[in-house]
């Protein structure tokens, strides 16, 4: 059997017939529950090429498919959306594979930042939406996980990465949300963030800073990211803000993620999952883990 390697968390709960550990507080359990859940209805013993997304949710996917059995993931091959999920499949023991080398995936699972009832996405807040589009795209079937915080009506409205503070002079401002992340050539950073400010109605779309270093956040790809606050108008038409952003030149990708998830799978805080599907079907899933 495969060895957990230390980069899990040492508070991970047991699965049934291993030695329990001390239990995960209520966002971990939740994060747990979707993953795990996900992971049993999604990861069948016929997939065979798999990709693996980013975020925090993830190290409990690649946690739930080592316990498959190493017997079925022998065969099986994993890509990373980034340099997280490529040290979670490695450091597992796991076979990690290029997108280079594959077409079509059978099977992507992926965390998420924000999913509202279209099972539209905010993705990005780790900096990885490109990679995280393109595995997510030639996956026939892109699963998407998170807990309760992120289970959304409209976009915007609970993303968890960190936007500046808005004010208007106006005397009723329009209601902004949380940036939307823009992954963006450096070269033409600046000539974005104009395009922005002054014809998407994004006044206070800003370059991500990093936080243990000086200067901006740098992508896998060496890009830097625009995090973009919208209107709740705006949000609620996803498709159309996307194709507006992505015509600016010097656009990569942008961290909308429209009409590509089949299901989204939320932990919740009474150890149950919320399940949405794309033919707008719902479910209530009592955990047995």
């Amino acid at each position: 059997m495969y060895a957990l390697p230390s980069i899990f968390s040492p508070s991970l709960s047991a699965a049934p017939g291993m030695s329990r550990v001390s239990p995960l507080d209520a966002v971990e359990a939740a994060k747990r529950l979707a993953a795990y859940t996900a992971v049993d209805r999604h990861i069948r013993p016929e997939d065979k090429v798999i990709g693996i997304g980013s975020g925090s949710t993830v190290p409990y996917v690649v946690e739930r498919i080592l316990q498959q059995g190493e017997e079925r993931n022998r065969d099986r091959v994993f890509l990373p959306t980034g340099f997280q999920s490529q040290q979670l499949i490695t450091h597992s023991g796991l076979r990690l594979g290029d997108i280079m080398q594959y077409s079509q995936l059978d099977v992507t699972i992926d965390g998420a930042d924000e999913v509202d009832a279209d099972l539209n996405c905010i993705k990005g807040g780790g900096a990885c939406q490109l990679r995280e589009k393109v595995l997510a795209e030639v996956a026939r079937t892109f699963i998407v996980v998170a807990d309760y915080r992120k289970n959304s009506a409209v976009l915007g409205t609970s993303v968890s990465f960190p936007v500046p503070t808005l004010t208007h002079n106006s005397p009723t401002p329009p209601k902004y949300t949380s940036g939307v992340p823009i992954e963006v050539s450096p070269f033409a950073h600046t000539s974005v963030l104009r395009s922005l400010h002054t014809m998407l109605d994004s006044p206070k779309a800003t370059l991500r800073m990093a936080r243990a270093k000086a200067g901006p956040v740098v992508t896998d790809n060496g890009n830097f990211i625009i995090d973009a606050p919208f209107t709740e108008a705006a949000l609620r038409k996803p498709h159309e803000l996307l194709v507006k952003i992505k015509l600016l030149t010097g656009v990569v990708e942008v961290g909308l993620f429209c009409d590509i998830v089949k299901a989204a799978y939320f932990g919740n805080q009474d150890g149950s999952v919320s399940a949405r599907f794309e033919n707008g079907e719902t479910a209530h899933i009592e955990s047995s883990n």
